[in-house]
This record gives structure tokens, sequence and C-alpha cells, in this order.
């Protein structure tokens, strides 16, 4: 179904950006729930929202329904939202890895500002448009707020392990993460973020267009295959604590299953929306720097979300406080700047 109003795509972009800014206080939700196991969850609520999607709105339509859409449309435009679908597994399960540890305010400018970063070279390589100068400005500022993320989590790293309390008699303390290992996990998981709307553009363009639910089904089948098979490293090899096993999965209360499902549910209603608003045309059309604008608004709602509701500096230095209220309003700066580029 495509947008038919100008109101109706702009309502559209506005729940993406809610979406996006908000899936991640899901992972806080599930209190000391192991993110190798809410991952599982996460991808079976993206998976459970894109087959109703699909299977309701996605049948519905004027012309035909996303399943003749997948019928007719070529073999590499399937592959590539399959392989948008393998990028994103990764990236989700690295950014909730982080998320875990050093929480939702760091972590979304971090992540997402380096994703940011790498999806406007990559568009900028592909299909070279707007003012280079602005654009480089924007890139500028972001790179700018993703190193002062860097720089604040390190001071609350180097805190936190000075606060650490002191063991329990006879129990061996929990290693305490290195801050290099959960910058690694923003960074990659930024790296593999920015490819991810590149690849939908991809699955979307050729003789006949891929539309938003076909896209959003083959991702979502590709998410959650992915997840299940990439999840069982991490929970081998954890970036924190022991090993554990699939059978710990079951041994979680039904609030943090559904926190979880909730989480891949929201995040994939904010992705279906935002295709479903690039769709529109003629008088329903929204500027297409706009949407992307909104859509970025994420990163700021769910990094404000983690400095004022969750607290996650609280009992941190004012130094990273300030580093980090700077990084969130640099990376608002890099979205002004993108979009009047």
């Amino acid at each position: 179904m495509i947008p038919s109003t100008y109101t109706a795509t702009l309502l559209l972009a506005l729940l993406a950006m809610i979406c996006w800014g908000s899936w991640a206080n899901t992972v806080k939700k599930c209190g000391k729930w192991r993110f190798e196991l809410y991952c599982y969850d996460f991808a079976l609520g993206l998976l459970l929202c894109a087959l109703a999607a699909s299977f309701s709105l996605g049948m519905f339509g004027s012309d035909i329904t996303f399943y003749d859409n997948l019928t007719i449309v070529r073999k590499l435009q399937i592959g590539y939202a399959g392989l948008a679908g393998m990028a994103f597994a990764l990236a989700s399960i690295l950014l909730i890895g982080a998320i875990s540890i050093a929480g939702i305010a760091i972590t979304f400018p971090l992540s997402l500002g380096l994703g940011l970063v790498v999806h406007l070279v990559w568009t900028s390589i592909d299909k070279p448009a707007g003012n280079p100068f602005l654009l480089f400005s924007g890139v500028g500022v972001t790179v700018a707020a993703v190193a002062l993320a860097v720089m604040a989590y390190y001071i609350v790293h180097a805190h936190a392990k000075l606060s650490q309390p002191a063991p329990l008699p006879g129990r061996r303390p929990i290693p305490f993460p290195s801050a290099g290992v959960v910058i690694a996990l923003g960074v990659v998981s930024g790296l593999f973020l920015g490819t991810l709307f590149p690849l939908l553009n991809w699955a979307k363009q050729g003789d006949i267009e891929m539309g938003s639910h076909a896209v959003g089904f083959i991702f979502a089948i590709a998410v959650f295959f992915t997840t299940l098979v990439l999840n069982l490293y991490f929970m081998n090899l954890p970036v924190r604590g022991s090993a554990i096993s699939i059978s710990a999965y079951f041994s979680g209360t039904a609030r943090q299953h559904l926190w979880g499902i909730l989480g891949g549910a929201v995040w994939y209603a904010g992705t279906i929306s935002y295709l479903a608003a690039q769709t529109a045309t003629g008088g329903a059309m929204v500027d297409p720097k706009l949407i992307h604008a909104l859509g970025q608004g994420g990163t700021i709602l769910a990094s404000l979300s983690g400095l004022l509701i969750w607290k996650d500096l609280a009992s941190a230095p004012a130094k990273a406080r300030s580093q980090m209220w700077i990084s969130i309003l640099l990376t608002l700066a890099g979205i002004v700047f993108i979009y009047l580029a």
C-alpha cells in the first residue's frame, strides 16, 4: 500500500523516527537477561511483525500483492534484500551487545553515527549528488560526534572499573570487558548498519520495482535465520560473563521474552514505515531528504532516552556527561547539514 496524501507520508516518516528511537528501551526493560538471548526474541519479533504486515497491508494494495511482486522481480533484487538482512542481523547483535554494557546514550551516537557516515560515503560514490561542501561538513561533524562518544566511554569505563565492588568471599569477580571490546562492538555494528539502506535501495530498483513489503519479507527472513546461526558464536565466546547454552533461552520469564519480541516488532514497524514513505508519488510525496533526516532523528531520541530516562551516565564523571551532550548536539548538526546538502 502506497500513502496517498502528503500528511500520511509525513506521519509514516515520523512513525519511523519514533520506532527507531524507542525500540532499544526494550533491552533495558529486560533487566539482567543476557543480550545474546534477547537477540533471539528480537529477531523473532521482527519476523512476526514482517509476516503480519506482509499478509495484511501487503495483500490489500490496489495493484498487486507483495507475493505477486516477489514472483516477478529479479532474483538479484531478492538477493540484495537477503544480504541486507544478513548484514543487519550481525549489526543488531553487536549493537545490542554494546547497549547491554555501555548503555543507550553512548552506543547510539557511536554506532548509528558511524553507520550514517558509511551510508553517506557509499551513496556519494554510487550516486554523487548534493552540495559537496555541506555534505562533507555533515560527515565531518558526525565523525566528531562519534569521536566524542568514544572518548566519553573511555572515561566512563575507567571510572566504572575503579568503582567496581569487590567480589564476595569465595566468588570469582565477573571479568570487566575492556573499553576496546565495547568500542569495537559499536564500530563494527556501525560499519554494517551503514550498508543497510544502500542494499535495500538496490533491492527495490530493477526493471520491476520491488515493493516495500516484498523487500521487508525477504529481509526479515534473512535476519531471523542469520541470527539463529551467528548468535551461537556470541553465546559460546561471550563478550562478558561465561558461555551459555541454547537451553538458557527457555529459562527466561514471559516478560523478558515479550520485551524482546516487542523490540524487534517496533524496529520493523519503523523500517516498513520508512520504506513505505519513500514510495509516495505526486502530491503525496515528501522530500526524500526530509524523510531521511527524520529517520536519523531516531538516533537523537534514543540517546536522549539513555541520558534522561535510563540515566546511563548518572554515576559517570561530569566530563563524560558533557562530552555526550556535545556528541548528541553534533549528531543533530550533522543530520541538519546532510539535509541541507
